[in-house]
């Protein structure tokens, strides 16, 4: 029997992602939007917000900063009151040892979502190559493009974690899974070198080392998980489209 799930943050790269994986079957699929629309339910996270008769909710929404926690306890409230659907978080690999504000209230929040009394999962991922690729392109213009000296990578693809999220999604709630990693480690310049060979673009690659616990926590790897490199789409598998 098929299952109603909502999909907060379902216009964004990951939520829509998993709204395709989802849509075309027997399940009753919907994404929660400020803006009326087929298959949306009107609501904002930022408020009180009324989630529906769903059984599932895949929460793919962020908002990089200390409203991720308003985000979620908006949410753990709207889910209360529609029952007790099950929730599935996407996270970050890391957050626990990354001195950084924003995923300090990640973790804020999957700490909200544990204590809830809801059914729920959690899965954290490491950065996905959309990102990566971003952090080249918004520097293109330049004669160089910086990048982060001694910080390693593992990015993975949206996709795949789109895969298991709607594998998630119409399955029993498992707590806190396994990480999910990339396949490959590999550091910043090499990254940027690719992201440049790919785009058929010349520019000087310029080392930099900032300082701060952050940065130094990613230089000592915070943000890996060798032991989890369970993606199989590379870097340049994603580049080449």
């Amino acid at each position: 029997m098929g299952k109603s799930i909502l999909i907060t943050g379902g216009t964004g790269t990951l939520g829509s992602a998993v709204a395709r994986r989802l849509n075309g079957g027997e399940h009753d699929v919907r994404v929660l939007s400020r803006h009326e629309g087929p298959g949306r339910v009107v609501g904002d996270l930022r408020n009180r917000v009324t989630v529906g008769a769903a059984d599932a909710i895949v929460h793919c929404a962020t908002t990089n900063g200390a409203k991720d926690v308003d985000a979620m306890r908006n949410l753990l409230a709207g889910a209360r009151r529609a029952g007790s659907p099950h929730l599935i978080y996407i996270s970050i690999a890391g957050i626990d040892r990354l001195p950084m504000f924003y995923y300090r209230a990640k973790l804020e929040a999957e700490r909200l979502l544990v204590d809830s009394g809801l059914p729920w999962t959690i899965l954290r991922a490491t950065q996905f190559h959309d990102l990566i690729a971003e952090f080249a392109r918004i520097q293109v213009r330049s004669p160089a493009l910086a990048v982060l000296s001694g910080v390693r990578f593992q990015p993975v693809d949206v996709g795949e974690v789109a895969d298991r999220l709607a594998e998630l999604a119409v399955g029993e709630p498992a707590g806190r899974l396994p990480d999910v990693g990339g396949p490959q480690i590999r550091s910043h310049e090499s990254l940027t070198r690719a992201y440049l060979r790919a785009t058929g673009r010349r520019r000087a690659v310029l080392p930099v080392r900032p300082p701060g616990a952050f940065f130094r926590a990613l230089r000592d790897g915070g943000n890996l998980l060798p032991d989890r490199a369970v993606g199989q789409r590379t870097f340049e598998d994603f580049l080449a489209g």
